[in-house]
């Protein structure tokens, strides 16, 4: 089996869900979605991973750091959540060869709130470690800082929904198994304006404001009522800012050999800073040392690892000064040295020394 490598600009910061537990049903508020995907985070970047005896502990000072908001709201906050989220539960199908079967779980098995280091332990349940971060064929990931502005719950549930079908730019859902995705009560918002007031066009704006990805829709009809709706979505252009061009890393990145590229790609593909940088999901590792071979073929991207090139024991080739900058050295010190003293020119003799002219006789 190949190796699976994991991509994110921080490998910490990489939230990863199996599908179904995305396209679960269940009721979250904001701030216990935001524990729970604190929580997924917390594992990779520690490297505890998700296990059903896993422990693992959510910082007040990490909620702040994603989320914002004040030191006392976030103490509140997250013991206010702990208390509820033990309450939570959620529902998923999954397919047998004797039918459907419907699951219904609690999210953790166990949860505490640590008043004197304003910290949350929690355990996930023996279902649902797997959905989190098993690596099938169906999987979606983000990076938490995409959801870190959301603050509606179900702007946040909106966007897990569809970055799931990013790759295809659009999605569509039934009324009744939309409203149930996004944690609405059978009595929520039934009327189709309150809905869309409250609910549709507030999570749709925060994700086009604050998230990496545009979301339009439309509705569906059956005669007058509303079934269901048609979302397509796409991928926001990221803007590079430019760099200005260093010529000693232009001189390596030309003098660096194809042997060289594929050697230090190997060494490269090793580092863990590499790896959660530039790595795809579900990439091997020979690929993925394939490709960074390929990127040390661009200027842009060899100047971005020069400095772990050096760590893995890459030598710039030592510089040699030019010739022509130690003759402008030679002018330059010749041009700077003071002009040397002439000797003093004899003076003109003053009139009054000088020798009397014969006077005209009278």
């Amino acid at each position: 089996m190949k190796k699976q490598i994991l991509k994110g600009k921080n490998m910490g910061s990489l939230v990863v869900k199996d599908n179904a537990l995305i396209n679960a049903s269940f009721k979250l508020d904001v701030v216990e979605q935001r524990l729970i995907i604190l929580a997924i985070t917390e594992a990779r970047e520690t490297g505890t991973g998700i296990t059903s005896d896993s422990h693992l502990t959510v910082h007040a000072s990490k909620y702040i750091e994603t989320f914002g908001g004040e030191r006392q709201a976030a103490y509140k906050a997250l013991k206010s959540a702990s208390e509820t989220l033990f309450f939570r539960y959620f529902s998923f199908v999954s397919l047998h060869e004797k039918g459907v079967k419907h699951h219904r779980s609690r999210w953790v098995s166990d949860i505490a709130y640590q008043d004197g280091t304003a910290s949350v332990d929690i355990r996930f349940s023996p279902i649902i470690a797997p959905l989190i971060t098993r690596l099938e064929k169906h999987f979606t990931s983000y990076d938490i800082e995409q959801i870190s502005h959301l603050t509606s719950k179900y702007a946040i549930r909106l966007y897990e929904l569809l970055i799931a079908w990013k790759s295809i730019g659009k999605v569509s859902f039934d009324l009744e198994d939309f409203r149930d995705k996004i944690g609405l009560d059978a009595t929520e918002y039934r009327t189709m304006s309150n809905f869309k007031k409250f609910v549709l066009d507030v999570a749709v704006s925060q994700i086009n404001k604050h998230t990496d990805i545009t979301v339009s829709y439309e509705q569906k009809k059956k005669g007058v009522r509303v079934s269901g709706f048609d979302f397509r979505m796409k991928m926001k252009p990221t803007q590079k800012k430019p760099q200005a061009r260093d010529p000693d890393t232009q001189d390596l990145f030309e003098k660096l050999t194809d042997a060289q590229r594929h050697l230090f790609a190997h060494k490269l593909s090793g580092l863990h800073e590499v790896g959660s940088e530039y790595a795809k999901v579900g990439e091997s590792t020979e690929d993925f040392t394939r490709r960074l071979a390929d990127m040390l073929l661009d200027e842009a991207q060899f100047r971005k690892l020069h400095p772990l090139l050096i760590s893995v024991g890459f030598q710039p080739p030592k510089k040699t000064a030019p010739s022509h900058r130690i003759s402008q050295n030679r002018d330059r010190d010749t041009t700077n040295q003071k002009p040397s003293k002439q000797p003093a020119l004899p003076q003109p003799s003053s009139p009054k020394n000088a020798p009397r002219q014969p006077q005209a006789p009278t």
